[in-house]
């Protein structure tokens, strides 16, 4: 009797079990986002590291496996900036997809532009392992990569074998932007940024001039006035100069961690040289108090949630000084529609996000446009456009659930 007992619960355990591993498995292809949230994305932080996670999800979504996207697009999250559509304004940025190994499967999980890189003209490991770190009770992480890259030549190969199909895409209003940066050795940024700008131009619809990492040594002082101005000439030079119809916009991507003056002498320079617009902003270098993981004080660039109030107010300082005649990118901390939106009436017309990406996985893009579409009906926009610098515009067009 109790042998027959014994089999029936173990019977019972087989069929529950099956049962929940099949359940999990349906909330895993539905994409379903607080399943993936609450339970799949923490169980899988608690048994993968956070490099060998970062690989792995690379390799996944560049094979397509991704949750079924069900959200559509509304005609409010288009955006026509840069003389460029974009499907929607949710982009996932630089330091994701590294080498261009996932672009057609971050498409697929509902992102309305890929930034690929950054890229360096020569191959580079980067720095040593461990080089990226969970701040999970902060929603953060800290990397120290330090650009490693599989090179020019490679990703040139990988994305040029794609090239009719970005073009689809691109037409679809799914833009892609190429990240580029300098050799860690290089004893000369200025060549490693024109190369980059020739190799991989004619690949791009959108340019970025990476120097705001702080894990490659002396790349921030490229932020100067003197240096930043003579840089950026020559690479509009360069990207003028490319053969054919591909005269890619150039963006600055710059750090949230800038003195006042030194955001002063940024804007003046993209002003005087017509630099097409600024990616704000990168990881910061600094820890703000609240932060309370073992691990904060890793050295690197912090990105995730404690980013999210620096990056916004730069993104605001930015749109200030340059008049809102430049078009800015936010990034940093972007997890919700509300994130979204707070960047987008400081000034951003476009955002990107990636730390986000992996504690709450791929459903989390379509919760924020989702999010970002009833926020703007919320508060009057009929559009992404016209919500772009809404807190600079005076308390007659701030909505009380709006106002950030």
């Amino acid at each position: 009797m109790a042998g027959h007992l014994k089999k029936q619960l173990k019977d019972a355990v087989k069929v529950i079990s099956s049962g929940s591993l099949l359940f999990a498995s349906y909330l895993t292809v539905v994409g379903d986002e607080r399943f993936y949230a609450n339970q799949l994305m923490p169980i899988l932080q608690r048994i993968v590291g956070a490099e060998t996670a970062h690989v792995l999800a690379v390799k996944m979504i560049g094979l397509g496996l991704v949750p079924l996207n069900r959200y559509q697009d509304p005609a409010s999250l288009e955006v026509n900036t840069l003389g460029l559509k974009f499907k929607n304004p949710i982009g996932i940025a630089a330091g994701f997809d590294k080498h261009g190994e996932a672009v057609d499967g971050l498409y697929k999980v509902g992102f309305g532009f890929v930034e690929v890189g950054t890229i360096t003209p020569k191959p580079q490991e980067g720095n040593p392992k461990p080089r990226v770190f969970r701040l999970t009770a902060d929603h953060a992480v800290i990397n120290r990569y330090g650009f490693n890259s599989c090179g020019l030549i490679a990703a040139q190969q990988r994305l040029k074998a794609r090239e009719a199909a970005q073009q689809e895409q691109s037409k679809a209003g799914l833009p892609l932007g190429i990240n580029l940066g300098k050799n860690k050795l290089s004893q000369d940024a200025g060549a490693d940024y024109l190369e980059g700008v020739k190799v991989l131009g004619p690949l791009a619809d959108y340019l970025v001039v990476n120097v705001s990492s702080p894990n490659t040594p002396g790349l921030r002082s490229l932020q100067g006035k003197a240096e930043l101005r003579q840089l950026l000439h020559m690479v509009l030079k360069e990207r003028d100069a490319l053969q054919g119809e591909s005269k890619p916009p150039v963006l600055v991507k710059i750090a949230p961690d800038l003195t006042t003056q030194d955001k002063q002498d940024i804007a003046d320079v993209v002003t005087e040289l017509g630099v097409d617009g600024l990616m704000v902003s990168n990881t910061t270098v600094s820890r703000p108090e609240m932060l309370q993981d073992p691990q904060k004080s890793e050295v690197g660039g912090l990105s995730g949630q404690p980013l999210k109030d620096l990056s916004t107010s730069t993104v605001r300082e930015m749109y200030k000084l340059t008049k809102g005649k430049i078009t800015i990118v936010g990034i940093g901390g972007v997890a919700s529609g509300q994130d979204a939106m707070e960047k987008i009436r400081a000034g951003a017309s476009l955002v990107q996000l990636y730390t986000a990406l992996t504690y709450q996985g791929p459903p989390v893009v379509a919760k924020i446009k989702r999010e970002l579409e009833q926020l703007l009906k919320e508060q009057g926009f009929s559009s992404v456009s016209e919500a772009v610098g809404a807190d600079h515009r005076g308390s007659e067009s701030r909505l009380t659930s709006g106002a950030s």
